[in-house]
């Protein structure tokens, strides 16, 4: 019997940055031509968001922030580390890197042998590292296909790749790595990338990114919906399964944050809807995956949750095995785009 070590991390791109840009993406929010003028005024900002603005544009907020991300990335990474897994198998989304218009999976498992990815396109990344540095990530071919095979048994027309087709490690995944090697130890855990299309409507017409403020895409240029929540939760509870039966240890992870502001309109744009992330995060340390699997897909969209289809996975893991998480940590920011959440659910 295969034994499984469940967990969530962030791979917020600006945590490669420096401090001092940690907001840029606020800023660049501010730009947005047709924000309400009341709004370009820090006064009339909630109170919460002025205070972690302050009067430095955020920068000691984002050394905090930043040492509570490393925080909780080097406990999930010393998690892993003890679990000895034979292999990860990652929950991320593509952001219009490897899957552009010629094809849109709803999800897709990668069977590489190895990836190659870089320090990303952050500029002047934390690490003092050369945009063409290059690490490499071992695959796991025979046990991706072996998933591939058992989730189309069991119902889930899964797409699977044997080679990169545009990008050679979205963000989503290549960050999981470069985050949990953040001290660069080295890293030398097998991958399994499973792409998921978090960002459905928008995943071409807006190229899985910022808002189009200037001819925005009419309902028309929209593309189609993402899978339901309650789709990718049952495939997560299958991929908890089909491991479950297998003969090695996995970890299955989801890499992500939560409400994102660049997708919550009712706010502006400006800040993430946290009162919703607060929602989803209190039923999933009391284990009510049900609310979960229930989660409407308006409600995804509308709170800027986008990339929370990536934990529906593992929250529908963490219900096929009957597990509550044993560590969970909320981290909620104003001004840094999207709050984060880590989680670890080991054996028992």
């Amino acid at each position: 019997m295969g034994e499984i070590l469940a967990v969530g991390i962030t791979h917020y791109p600006p945590l490669a940055g420096r401090d001092e840009s940690m907001a840029f993406i606020l800023k660049r929010m501010l730009e947005n031509p047709n924000l309400p003028e009341q709004w370009r005024q820090v006064e009339n900002w909630p109170a919460a968001m002025r205070k972690e603005w302050s009067t430095d544009e955020g920068a000691a907020a984002a050394r905090s922030h930043r040492e509570r991300l490393l925080q909780a990335l080097r406990r999930t990474r010393a998690q892993i580390d003890d679990f000895h897994p034979d292999f990860i198998v990652v929950w991320g989304d593509d952001q219009y890197e490897n899957f552009r218009e010629d094809v849109i999976p709803p999800y897709c498992i990668y069977a590489h042998e190895s990836f190659e990815f870089g320090p990303g396109s952050m500029p002047n990344n934390i690490w003092n590292e050369p945009s063409d540095r290059k690490f490499h990530s071992l695959g796991n071919v025979a046990a991706a296909k072996y998933l591939a095979s058992g989730l189309i048994d069991a119902g889930f027309d899964t797409a699977y790749s044997y080679k990169p087709l545009h990008h050679p490690l979205g963000h989503a995944f290549a960050n999981a790595v470069l985050y949990l090697d953040y001290d660069r130890k080295g890293f030398l855990h097998p991958l399994i990338p499973f792409a998921i299309n978090c960002y459905g409507r928008k995943v071409i017409a807006q190229r899985g990114g910022f808002p189009i403020f200037i001819d925005p895409p009419t309902e028309a240029q929209l593309d189609p919906p993402a899978p339901t929540p309650r789709r990718l939760f049952d495939l997560g509870a299958a991929t908890a399964r089909i491991f479950a039966a297998s003969p090695w240890r996995v970890a299955l992870l989801a890499s992500s944050g939560w409400s994102h502001a660049f997708l919550t309109e009712k706010n502006f744009y400006l800040y993430p809807d946290t009162p919703a992330d607060r929602t989803l995060y209190d039923a999933l340390r009391a284990g009510n995956y049900e609310a979960w699997r229930n989660y409407p897909a308006s409600a995804v969209e509308a709170s800027g949750q986008q990339e929370i289809l990536n934990w529906m996975c593992l929250a529908g893991a963490l219900s096929e095995l009957r597990r509550k998480p044993a560590k969970t940590e909320f981290i909620e920011t104003w001004i840094f785009n999207s709050s984060k959440c880590f989680l670890t659910a080991p054996p028992r």
